[in-house]
């Protein structure tokens, strides 16, 4: 039995080394890396350049890209590098030093934001990045974590590689911008991006928060990617609307690539895994083979609609990271410290990070245990930490309305189009029974139409799974994984089987598989470089799978929505892509006899990696030439109400408090509301006494009471609604003085698109502003 672990040599530019119990074994050697820096930092450039023409066409002054991205290296990757070198060392790069720097940094930086909105010195906050890298100035035995002692450079098709990834997510952020543009303008927003601009505002107050869509409500969301945007704006004095927009996207995601690349390289101890694995994370998708729909969870999770699951992506890769090279023998030390810190910044971010994570390392912790036959106390104490982290979490930031996460297998299935459109047809909003009502009440036919739907999203989801079921290549009489695969292995079972087993109103499980697309693309791109014998063959087949992406037939949606007609759409492209690629396996080992038989499980998984890759490359092309759809005016947000939002931004103090008559979406909602008008404190900026309640606590936890979803239930507080209400259609002295005497309303935001407006309302309250079909009132003081 032998335990592995990765060395660097002190002192030494040898390779890395893999060092058994009772030998050494020299790991792959990397081709010579060019000394000259020019050469060295040429890639770099290139996504740059990318970032910077995306962001100028997309509207961003350039003056505020400069100045963000000044922030971003001298406020996060700066202090977050010198603390990571500090606590765990360098990995003998720049490269992989600063993107795992820059994750460092946003914990770092969060920590800051803490302690200032705790004790409400925010005027403060661009202090803490220099208190944090004063000591590495200071103190003569921190001072050498500026440099690197040994250094290891990476081959330039490294940073090639890991560059041609940030090329296609900077060029994928074309379409994201122009779904989200710039205000003001007359626009329909995603809901969820007007309820994250609200909570960025709200991370610029004191503790303790308030939902401020509804103000007095605890705020209980994983908000702490809000925060990193509140921290920013604070810092660099540029709008949060801006920051959240276009600025904050891209380092964050940058950062992510990085990060798994590293992950990549640590895991399979091959240099080339880590740009292929960012390949393959970040600008792939699931397969499609010319199929008529997208599987659930087709993309990277990158996007502006869920900052906070972007956010975690590099958070859970760093501390993924970190637990593997603890689990393979390294020593943390201090590192355990801030180990805690981590964790709990994981769960603020994303809810639905941590628990994939302790089954990992759970998982790996219980290999050690069978193979070594004694206690892992390293996997118990990473175990004790992220348990920590998640109960903090649950502590701090989960609302009341996650008791709707429910148990139902095969709940993932009442969102897809398969079997919404024909068996889920009746299953209606709420969870009804342990199976969907569709399943539970189908006969053999719809049973084995299930189990086709759940087959065939597995297999469009081999790039992200594949890695899990391949069996162990290690060479000795007890072949055995090492931590890195049984720790990646058990995030990507936990957080598929959670997705399928759980079920939640919005179907926010996914966002437990949303979470481990990235180490499912590690994993699978690791099996990889373990069975890689012929890199010319390997090569090969990675270019047939995108060939065949572009040139592979495709299947329509079936006219009629029937079992036969979903089933066979779906069946199609599978079959002939299992025609073709049989037809080319037996072409290779008639040409290449017993070397190409050994090669052909690389080949294979070549093919679906460069499928996969081709894929998430053929969607960003087709996206930065897709028309904009037209702008749903019903639901829009017109300029001059984003005017008006804007001018109460600038004008009311930080703490005032606004009532508004603005609830729904559409504005002009007359029978049922849904209540997810989140723009007066989005872009207001300002707590509201009752703006928009769909996703409070009370209403997510009423789903399906009278018929009726979480968006559409009535105000939680009636009594407080119905002064609301009076006080902007009566106008009536005694109703706003209540609310400025009993709830501290200071400004009322009124638009006559929302209601009637009385104009009784000058006989207690100013009119400041008109602009549109919006009015601004500032309520007069008590007498």
């Amino acid at each position: 039995m032998s335990t592995t672990f990765a060395t660097h040599p002190e002192g030494s530019d040898s390779p890395t080394q893999v060092i058994t119990l009772d030998r050494v074994v020299p790991a792959e050697t990397s081709p010579p890396a060019r000394r000259d820096p020019v050469w060295r930092i040429l890639p770099w450039v290139v996504p740059a350049l990318v970032a910077v023409v995306v962001l100028h066409r997309s509207g961003t002054p350039d003056r505020q890209t400069a100045l963000y991205a000044a922030y971003f290296a001298a406020a996060v990757m700066l202090p977050g590098t010198l603390v990571m070198r500090g606590l765990f060392g360098s990995r003998g790069n720049w490269p992989e030093d600063l993107g795992l720097g820059a994750a460092a940094g946003m914990v770092v930086q969060l920590t800051g934001w803490a302690l200032a909105a705790a004790t409400g010195l925010q005027s403060l906050l661009p202090v803490w990045p220099v208190l944090v890298v004063l000591p590495f100035l200071l103190v003569g035995k921190l001072r050498r974590h500026w440099r690197i002692a040994s250094p290891q450079p990476l081959p330039v098709a490294w940073s090639w590689g890991v560059a041609a990834a940030l090329v296609l997510a900077g060029l994928r952020a074309v379409s994201i911008f122009q779904s989200v543009p710039l205000p003001p303008v007359t626009f329909t927003y995603y809901q969820d991006i007007l309820y994250h601009l609200g909570l960025v505002h709200e991370m610029m107050r004191s503790m303790p928060f308030q939902a401020p869509q509804v103000a007095g409500d605890t705020l209980r969301y994983h908000y702490l990617s809000d925060a990193d945007m509140a921290a920013a704006s604070m810092i660099t004095h540029i709008s949060p609307e801006t920051v959240y927009f276009r600025l904050w996207l891209l380092p964050v995601v940058a950062t992510a690539i990085v990060v798994f690349a590293a992950l990549a390289r640590t895991v399979s101890r091959r240099w080339w895994a880590g740009p292929v694995a960012a390949l393959a994370a970040f600008a792939g998708e699931a397969l499609s083979l010319g199929g008529p729909i997208a599987p659930f969870g087709a993309s990277a999770p990158v996007s502006l609609l869920s900052p906070s699951q972007t956010y975690v992506v590099p958070l859970l890769g760093l501390f993924a990271l970190v637990a593997i090279e603890a689990l393979r023998g390294r020593r943390l030390g201090w590192a355990w410290a801030v180990l805690p810190l981590l964790a709990v910044a994981c769960a603020g971010s994303k809810s639905s990070a941590l628990p994939p994570l302790l089954a990992g390392v759970a998982l790996a912790g219980l290999a050690l245990l069978v193979t070594r036959r004694r206690m892992p106390w390293t996997a118990a104490g990473l175990l004790a930490t992220i348990g920590f982290g998640m109960v903090v979490g649950l502590r701090l930031f989960a609302g009341g309305g996650a008791g709707t996460l429910e148990v139902q297998p095969l709940g993932l299935l009442r969102i897809m189009a398969p079997y919404q459109l024909t068996l889920g047809g009746e299953d209606g909003m709420t969870r009804g029974g342990l199976l969907p009502p569709g399943v539970a009440e189908a006969g053999p036919a719809g049973r084995w139409f299930v189990a086709g739907i759940v087959l065939w999203w597995v297999l469009m989801e081999a790039p992200r799974l594949l890695g899990v079921v391949l069996p162990a290549r290690r060479t000795g009489p007890r072949p055995e994984r090492d931590a890195g695969f049984w720790v990646l292995a058990g995030m990507v079972v936990a957080g598929v089987g959670a997705t399928w087993v759980f079920w939640h109103p919005s179907a926010s499980q996914g966002y437990f598989f949303a979470g481990i697309i990235p180490i499912g693309a590690v994993l699978t791109v690791c099996a990889l470089a373990e069975r890689t014998a012929s890199r010319r063959a390997v090569i090969a087949a990675g270019v047939a799978g995108a060939v065949w992406v572009f040139v592979g037939p495709a299947t329509d949606r079936p006219i009629v929505n029937t079992l036969s007609g979903w089933a066979w759409a779906l069946a199609r492209p599978l079959l002939i892509t299992a025609a073709v690629t049989a037809v080319a396996c037996v072409i290779v080992i008639a040409i290449g006899k017993g070397r190409a038989t050994r090669a052909l499980p690389a080949m294979l998984i070549a093919a679906i990696v460069g499928a996969t890759i081709a894929t998430g490359a053929g969607t960003t092309a087709e996206s930065l030439t897709r028309p904009q759809p037209p702008v749903n005016t019903r639901v829009a947000i017109s300029k001059a109400e984003m005017r008006a939002a804007f001018w109460l931004d600038t004008h009311a103090g930080r703490d005032d408090l606004v009532a508004t008559n603005v609830h729904c979406m559409p504005i002009d909602a007359k029978k049922v509301c849904d209540a997810r008008g989140f723009w007066v404190t989005g872009f207001g900026g300002r707590r509201a006494l009752i703006e928009s309640w769909g996703y409070s606590d009370a209403s997510v936890a009423a789903n399906g009471v009278n018929g009726l979803r979480y968006t559409q239930q009535p105000a939680p507080d009636r009594a407080v609604f119905d002064l609301n209400q009076r006080a902007f259609a009566t106008g009536d002295v005694t109703d706003v003085e209540r609310l400025r005497d009993e709830y501290g309303v200071r400004w009322l935001f009124a638009d006559t698109r929302a209601g009637p407006v009385a104009d009784a309302l000058t006989e207690s309250a100013d009119l400041r502003l008109v602009s549109g079909t919006a009015r601004i009132y500032e309520i007069r003081p008590a007498a």
